[in-house]
């Protein structure tokens, strides 16, 4: 039996990816990383599919990273990286005093991939969601202005208190993703694929959950008249997509962009192995990996 480890299950379209992954392909464990306990039982009372088991883990803070990742025992043939924020602004700080959309959604990532790559099998799938909002011109319907590339280390600090700048925070976190995809594929063996992956927007989401009870009106409000137009589609939609591309056949070659189940280009800017060779220098220092030991598989 295969293993999947998964976070961001708790909700949202992450939600549905997990319980279609167990409704769907009975023979995949499904290691759910999330923040409460608890999901885990929940998963498996909704789908009746006990193959299902749970570490506690706050990806805001790099040390319960560091714990949760020595808690995986078991070989790994799937990684699926939902987990995801979208901050009201660039204030708020993670367990380690870096700025919050960067840390969790780029830098905890690059942690946990790194700490876990002795346990991935060959062959594997690695998934990390992004967004087409990493995307200069992409429009967002408005709602996120472009992202604003710069030093990482820069981006890991607190910056501006407006919603603007939490949104773009979001926006550069996603062209970051899809650069530690392209830089991890450079390192991975033949055989370990890693792919970003946009399910496009997913309007019946809880992303704007940090917006406060305004803003997530307005969101929701917004939500509900977009979901109806052929740019939006639903949380169940999605997830059963994401689910598909991470447990079916082999979508493409690794460092592929994955939008909505096909493999497109991801933006111009996003091609910048320069860039890329930056991010994981500075990642790898500022998650402290440059002083963990070598582990060998």
């Amino acid at each position: 039996m295969g293993t999947t480890l998964m976070t961001g299950a708790s909700r949202g379209l992450g939600r549905h990816a997990a319980e279609h992954l167990l409704r769907h392909h009975p023979d995949c464990h499904l290691l759910v990383f999330n923040r409460r306990a608890g999901l885990a039982a929940e998963l498996a009372a909704a789908t009746g599919n006990p193959n299902v088991s749970e570490v506690i883990c706050d990806l805001a803070s790099f040390g319960d990273i560091r714990r949760a990742a020595a808690e995986v025992d078991r070989p790994l043939d799937g990684f699926l990286g939902n987990a995801a924020l979208q901050m009201a602004t660039t204030r708020k700080l993670t367990a380690d005093g870096v700025e919050m959309t960067f840390g969790v959604n780029v830098l905890a990532y690059h942690l946990l991939l790194n700490l876990l790559r002795p346990r991935f099998t060959n062959p594997a799938r690695i998934i990390v969601v992004g967004s087409d909002v990493h995307d200069s011109a992409h429009n967002s319907m408005g709602l996120i202005p472009p992202p604003r590339w710069d030093d990482p280390r820069e981006l890991a600090k607190p910056g501006e208190g407006t919603a603007k700048a939490g949104r773009r925070a979001y926006a550069t976190s996603k062209l970051g993703v899809v650069y530690l995809v392209h830089a991890l594929r450079r390192r991975l063996p033949d055989g370990v694929d890693v792919y970003s992956y946009n399910p496009g927007l997913v309007p019946d989401t809880e992303l704007s959950r940090d917006a406060g009870r305004l803003g997530r009106a307005v969101f929701r409000a917004v939500g509900r008249a977009l979901v109806a137009l052929p740019v939006a589609t639903t949380a169940v939609r999605a997830g059963r997509l994401l689910a598909e591309t991470m447990a079916g056949p082999r979508p493409g070659d690794s460092g592929s962009y994955i939008s909505r189940g096909e493999v497109i280009p991801s933006s111009p800017e996003s091609y910048d192995e320069r860039r890329e060779e930056e991010l994981w220098t500075a990642a790898t220092a500022l998650t402290g990996l440059s002083r963990t030991p070598h582990r060998s598989a």
